[in-house]
């Protein structure tokens, strides 16, 4: 299993459709970008700090076939990239991403 984060109106527009072709950063680098479980807390610290409204999105790995690559990123440590759109029958979950009262996103309990 894989994560995006997402802004939850960006994820239900795409749910329209039936495909997610990325978020804008993810167009401008050519392929969409997700998380391991153990990587998801930082993701969110570094590039979705405070911010409401989001979604954590579940996608099952072998749905995605030769378009998912694990690259090396922070620190060498390798994630997973879709260099393909994301078809909604590859999401098995979505889930809300709130903030507590820190101000850090809450994650569901099997996250690490």
């Amino acid at each position: 299993m894989i994560y995006k984060i997402s802004p939850r109106t960006m994820w239900e527009n795409a749910g329209t459709t039936g495909v997610f072709a990325g978020a804008p950063v993810d167009i401008k680098d050519g392929f969409i970008h997700f998380s391991a479980a153990h990587q998801l807390r930082e993701t969110a610290a570094r590039h979705f700090a405070g911010e409401q409204d989001l979604v954590l999105v579940a996608v099952d790995t072998d749905q995605l076939g030769e378009a998912l690559i694990w690259e090396k990123s922070r620190g060498g440590d390798l994630f997973p990239h879709l260099y393909a759109p994301l078809l909604a029958s590859a999401v098995t979950e979505v889930m809300g991403l709130p903030l507590d009262a820190d101000g850090m996103h809450r994650f569901p309990d099997f996250i690490p």
